[in-house]
């Protein structure tokens, strides 16, 4: 029953998190130089014909008026009209953001897989120099741009290797798998200095535990200490790291979506601000603000999971 609360108040905390996001969203992007009905019309453009068109528009309204609408509409699951596309946002975003969730599953995914066996091994060897290799190589990855970091990948195993796709995504499942991997791994090496040095920390903690001495004075292999007793405990707060830098990587997937010009809404949004089509700007906008939303939700659950002391803080 605990638990059921503690989801539920994090889903309420949520809620004015969500509404100040419209706000900022909303009047920032309508601060932005450009009329959305010149560059609509272009070089036919005419003041009687932009005055008709934001009319039609539904622009020569008060701001806060257009507000108003905007978070109707949201209220109703509506994301708008786009003004370029000529098609519902919601569908729009709808036909590409499964890429980009591809994008940050893999890269959370990969990030997890190469951290956790490296931190535990190093955290097992305090001071050792497969410890010092393995806290100080990664840290070249956290150094780099991860769009360098991207094209270098593709260089190695897309153009020299050929083992994987270097740009789109496939229509099948298989397709998708490798497509994704390059891209995937661009964002786990950004993630991956950050959670080794959090995890070996406190795998180091962990193993000098009392509880730790005792398991290993029964006889257990050095392998199921780590692996079965000291990992659960030491991972909660490597949860939350993961947690706040996935989080803060959302929001920068475009960057690694236009070096392998996959097909996801970091691409859609950059397309819609030259274009200055706002609605489908706001509406990408709001979906990262959700997924940033959604992320965090997870974080928390898996850190209550872990640790059942945070269920009982209200």
């Amino acid at each position: 029953m605990d638990y059921v609360l503690y989801i539920v108040r994090r889903l309420l905390a949520a809620v004015p998190v969500l509404f100040g996001v419209t706000i900022i969203v909303f009047f920032m992007i309508h601060m932005v130089p450009g009329n959305p009905a010149a560059t609509l019309l272009g070089s036919h453009a005419t003041t009687q014909g932009i005055a008709a068109l934001d009319k039609q528009l539904g622009l020569d309204k008060p701001v806060w008026n257009q507000y108003l609408d905007f978070l109707d509409r949201l209220l109703h699951g509506n994301l708008g009209h786009s003004y370029f596309y000529n098609a519902s946002v919601t569908s729009l975003i709808l036909g590409r953001i499964s890429a980009t969730i591809w994008l940050i599953v893999a890269g959370a995914v990969l990030a997890v897989v190469i951290s956790v066996p490296l931190a535990v091994w190093a955290a097992s060897r305090p001071g050792s120099a497969a410890d010092n290799v393995i806290r100080a190589v990664p840290l070249f990855g956290l150094g780099m741009p991860s769009f360098w970091l991207g094209i270098m990948l593709v260089l190695i195993f897309g153009l020299k290797i050929h083992l994987f796709p270097v740009s789109g995504f496939g229509t099948t499942i298989p397709e998708h798998l490798r497509s994704i991997v390059l891209p995937g791994l661009t964002v786990a090496l950004s993630l991956v200095p950050i959670l080794i040095r959090s995890l070996r920390t406190s795998m180091i903690n962990v193993l000098g535990s009392d509880y730790i001495t005792t398991a290993r004075a029964k006889g257990l292999s050095g392998s199921r200490v780590a692996f079965g007793h000291a990992l659960r405990n030491a991972a909660v707060s490597s949860v939350t790291v993961l947690g706040v830098n996935i989080a803060y990587l959302i929001g920068s997937t475009l960057v690694i979506e236009t070096v392998f010009s996959l097909p996801g809404i970091g691409i859609l949004m950059v397309e819609a601000i030259f274009d200055s089509d706002f609605p489908v700007v706001q509406g990408v906008t709001m979906v990262f603000a959700i997924l940033v939303v959604i992320v965090n939700l997870l974080t928390d659950i898996a850190h209550a999971s872990l640790d059942p002391r945070v269920r009982l803080n209200p």
